[in-house]
This record gives C-alpha cells, structure tokens and sequence, in this order.
C-alpha cells in the first residue's frame, strides 16, 4: 500500500527523516511512504484517524493530547527517532554556570510555534522548586521573532532550535545558556499510527521501522560532513557551514537514538511535563499508547548495520 506520512515543519532536528527519504532506506525495505507536510500538526491526529493519512511523525506528546481529548482514539507509538530536547537557551550575555533560578529577572522569549518547549522548559523550573510565572516572559512571538528581538537587546534570552542558535552564537550575538537534550531522555519525535494501521498493515509498520533503525545506525557513524551532504536537498535555503555544525552540535548532545526503541523513562517525563504544565489533564499510561512490538521483531530478525 502507499503510506502517507505527516512531516509537521520543515526541522533540523528531523534530519533523521530527511536522510532515510534521501537514502531510499523506506524503498530498500519495499514501503512505499509519500511525504506530505501536514497543514496543521495540531491536528495530525484527527487526520490519522479520518484515514486522510497513515502515519505521522511527530512529538509524542500529540498522542498524549489525542488521548485527553478521546480516551479510545487507540493511537500508537511505535519507533522512536529524537530522544532528547532539541531547544536551547540562548542569552544575550554569557552565562557559563547557569542555573535554572537564572530565569527569573531576565526577560525571556519562549517557544509560541508549538507547545511541547515550553511544557518541558516549565518542567525543568517546578523541578528546580520554582515558579513558571515568575518568569518575566514573551509567550507569543515566533523564534524568528525572538532572534531578531535578542539581536536587537528587547529580550534577554531566547528559547530556540537549531539553525537559530547556531546563527546567533556564530554572529556573536548569543551565548547558550541550556542546551535541553542535557537534561537527559525526554521522548520528542516518533511515528505514530492509528492502532488499525499497525494490525491492518503490520508489514508496512516493521519495514518503516527497519528503515528508520539502519538510519539510526548511519547517522551514528558517520560525522556531520556526511550527514550534511546527505540531507542538504532539504535545506536548499540554509548555507552549508550552519546546516552542518546545527548538525554536529544534535549529534554530539546525543539528540538521535542509535535505534528507534521508545523507553518508558522517556515516555513518562515528558507525560509529567504536559501534566504540570496543563496542557493535559489525564496522562494516558506507556503501555496503552506506546507499541514496542515492531522494534523488537526489527532486532530479532537483525542482519543490517546500515543502507546498502
């Protein structure tokens, strides 16, 4: 069958998926996946759902969403890709022993594009013991807006992803302050399917998953040159130098899975940060919306280190 697959945004911390399309990894397992870019990740779930798309990647924290709203909606993770925090704190000043009380004071700019950043930021500060809204902070700007505020000296730090942090260090108008991925697993970008999909189509499932886990593999052995000359058709606007140290900079943080197993630690943080940020009352449990069962069969069968 022919898969449609939801690409939220254009990212680079999607690189994995970018470099699986570029390397024909989804043909050499014989799937047939067509990317689509959704028109609103927002509602990537319902499009599942109505059958409008088979799969989508994106943060697990849509699944997590999908099943406060509709206990019975039986969306299924099932091979993760991002296992850490892609965003970064950058502040106009350096900030060598920063520290989450460091926040308060400043003015700060935070992620309005998409909520996860900012649920998992808030996280971090309750878990510092202190108060999300004592931060003097900018909810509603966009990173491009907030980078060009910070440039400009109206905020004091920008929460970010890559390429904007790398542009700001580089034209020396940014220092990181917290590189996010540092705090450790936090599950943020993964297929999900509706559970019909998986039964329906269980070898459509294992042949994404498969090439997804030789990409992983790839991406961990070969350095940023090569992973940059392999994905640059995805990024035609952004020059190559920033393409490939936002690159070497995810790969050092360790942002990729070496493969595309979802732990439960990383599942449950990030379900503790939606919690006591709000943006979901409930907090559906690991076992009911994540299916490990074609990750396993991937390593049982093995035989692959990568493409080719």
């Amino acid at each position: 069958m022919s898969i449609t697959l939801l690409e939220n945004f254009r990212a680079v911390f999607y690189t994995p998926f970018y470099a699986a399309f570029s390397a024909g990894a989804f043909v050499e397992e014989g799937v047939d996946v067509r990317i689509e870019t959704s028109p609103d990740p927002a509602r990537n779930a319902e499009l599942l759902m109505s059958g409008e798309a088979q799969v989508s990647w994106g943060g697990p924290m849509r699944v997590l969403v999908a099943y406060d709203k509709n206990p019975y909606c039986n969306l299924k993770v099932f091979c993760e890709v991002v296992c850490r925090d892609p965003f970064f704190l950058i502040g106009r000043e350096p900030n060598p022993a920063f520290r989450m009380g460091d926040l308060v004071g400043p003015k700060v700019a935070t992620v309005s594009e998409v909520p996860t950043p900012w649920m998992c930021l808030q996280h971090d500060l309750q878990l510092a013991g202190l108060d999300p809204q004592a931060l003097d902070r900018v909810p509603d700007k966009t990173m491009d807006e907030n980078a060009e505020a910070l440039r400009a000296g109206a905020v004091d730090v920008v929460q970010v992803f890559q390429p904007f942090a790398e542009e700001l260090i580089l034209e020396g108008a940014g220092h990181i302050w917290y590189q996010a991925a540092e705090r450790g697993l936090t599950t943020y970008t993964a297929f999900y399917a509706p559970g019909s999909f998986l039964r329906d189509h269980p070898e459509s499932a294992l042949g994404m998953t498969r090439a997804m886990a030789k990409t992983e593999l790839w991406l961990a052995d070969n350095d940023a040159e090569a992973v940059t000359e392999l994905v640059k058709p995805w990024f035609e606007d952004m020059d190559s130098y920033i393409l490939m140290d936002a690159i070497e900079r995810y790969k050092s943080l360790g942002l990729w899975n070496r493969n595309p197993r979802l732990a439960k630690e990383s599942f449950n943080w990030l379900r503790a940060a939606c919690l006591s940020g709000g943006l979901i009352t409930t907090g559906v449990s690991y076992e009911k919306a994540v299916d490990m069962r074609f990750v396993d069969n991937v390593w049982r069968r093995g035989g692959f280190s990568d493409f080719g």
